[in-house]
């Protein structure tokens, strides 16, 4: 057994021993099993294995989500059953430097102070905290609690597909919990709709010219993190950084693109990007001297923000073909024009982001352009405002673009009666008001909601930084806290409505 595997197991008890204990067990039993989106199988087998060895009912639908009832606790029987929901899937990112096979491998998990993090890699708290705490409960034989009914999804992720997939009556709880929100002081009521803008096209390869120097341009050490959640922070994206170095350089120099691996995930903000090129022999000196002033530029504009921010220029080995000129300009002036960031500001809600935009990969190789962009908006008209004027500006730049995995947002009820339950509930315990919000990330309470419209809803969860990065870390207080709150809610579920 390798080092860092005795290691995991030895972390691993200590995480087991964490409070509250059921919590930690399940999460760490969960954090063995393999969950990328679209990859689901065997966690879905995980999930139907435990629904089935506590002997409660366990059915998975079509789409593959799991859906496990267990009846209320004695004394609970008149209570309204409560749908308990989190997604089974992960975002895999982990650091250039990391070796780790997210398909094969668990996640190495580590104890930093107050903070349970992964080790390089995504830490899948996002939103395995949420599956762990349900499976905790439906272990439990001495938790009060009415009827409840967990659904876990799949596919979160990358385009929601299971939420959307799901049928209508398959559900039978009037309130919806979803566990998946990531500020402890926070219940949500709204999120943000969303929809896939990509941009592709086909260029003409051209032969390298022998009169010139192959280089390789990375940008990386940005913190990345969630899309949605932490657009609003202005963090560096790898990839607006790459073109603007590969837009002044092509102004200035004789140079030719070869390739671009930039960022990946649609709902993770890119922090790594790599850029392969050739330079004309005569120009080198004076393009690697103008190259190290603009990024000393870039890192001085960022250095706040992003004090971890490398732009590295080095020799290497020559590259089989090149972009044509005009292929590459435009494609720079359209990556150059395209929005990335917050669009619009909610008029309605104080502080919130309504639309924004991540240009969240670029990707140039073999005669092939791809850039994947996911624009989100609270409102459905201003998201499409967005993905419009993105559309025409890729437009401009002569490649062909669609729109893909669309899905709504989820319009708040500031009047929902599960809401001013748990409000109540946060006073009593914590004596202080929790923020009651509409966050502007993808929640699957927009889309339950078409086939279950009458259902009650409310996000909630653990605190967790850094989601969809490296830097992903759960508080271990908060995840107490949230506890002792998910627990007094339960208690204090709502009667079956009598009609006479």
């Amino acid at each position: 057994m390798r080092i860092f595997e005795k290691n995991n197991a030895f972390m691993n008890e200590a995480i087991r021993k964490l409070e509250p204990k059921a919590i930690w067990n399940k999460f760490t039993d969960l954090n063995a099993v393999p969950r990328p989106s679209k990859k689901e199988e065997r966690v879905i087998q995980f999930m139907m294995d435990f629904g089935k060895s506590l002997g409660l009912e366990t059915i998975k639908d079509d789409v593959g989500n799991v859906i496990i009832r267990k009846a209320a606790s004695s004394g609970m029987e008149n209570r309204k059953m409560i749908t308990l929901q989190s997604h089974l899937d992960m975002v895999h990112q982990k650091n250039a430097d990391t070796e780790f096979d997210f398909d094969t491998q668990g996640i190495r998990m580590v104890i930093d102070d107050d903070w349970v993090k992964a080790d390089g890699t995504t830490l899948g708290a996002d939103n395995g905290l949420g599956v762990a705490t349900i499976m905790a409960l439906l272990e439990s034989t001495d938790i009060e609690h009415p009827p409840l009914e967990a659904l876990f999804t799949i596919d979160e992720e990358t385009g929601m597909t299971g939420a959307m997939g799901l049928q209508g009556g398959m559900l039978k709880g009037e309130i919806l919990l979803n566990l998946d929100t990531e500020e402890d002081d926070e219940l949500d009521i709204g999120c943000a709709g969303g929809i896939d803008v990509t941009a592709t096209r086909r260029y003409n390869g051209k032969p390298v010219p022998r009169a010139v120097l192959p280089y390789e341009l990375k940008v990386k050490g940005l913190q990345g993190g969630h899309s949605g959640i932490d657009i609003h922070l202005g963090l560096g994206n790898a990839n607006k950084i790459m073109n603007r170095l590969l837009y002044h350089a092509t102004n200035r120099f004789m140079m030719r693109l070869a390739e671009i691996d930039g960022g990946g995930l649609r709902n993770a903000i890119p922090r790594e990007s790599t850029a392969k090129l050739v330079v004309l022999k005569s120009q080198v000196e004076e393009f690697e001297a103008a190259m190290m002033v603009l990024a000393t530029t870039i890192k001085n504009e960022l250095k706040t923000l992003e004090p971890t921010l490398s732009i590295t220029l080095e020799k290497t080995s020559a590259p089989h073909m090149i972009m044509g000129l005009g292929a590459q300009e435009r494609l720079l002036k359209g990556i150059y024009a395209a929005h990335n960031g917050v669009y619009a500001m909610s008029a309605t809600v104080p502080g919130l982001v309504e639309t924004s935009n991540n240009i969240a990969r670029v990707e140039v190789n073999d005669g092939a352009i791809l850039v994947n962009c996911l624009t989100r908006s609270s409102v459905d008209s201003s998201k499409m405002d967005l993905a419009n004027a993105l559309k025409s500006t890729f437009e401009l730049a002569r490649c062909d673009v669609q729109f893909n995995g669309e899905y709504p947002g989820w319009t708040p009820n500031p009047e929902s009666k599960i809401l001013k339950i748990a409000e109540a509930k946060y006073k009593s315990l914590f004596n202080e008001e929790p923020k009651v919000a509409a966050c502007h990330a993808g929640l699957e309470c927009g889309i339950l909601g078409q086939n279950y419209p009458d259902m009650d809803m409310i996000s909630f969860g653990p605190t967790i930084n850094g989601a969809h990065s490296p830097d992903e870390r759960v508080s271990i207080s908060s995840v107490q806290k949230f506890w002792k709150f998910l627990l007094a809610i339960l208690a204090d579920a709502p009667k079956k409505e009598i009609i006479f």
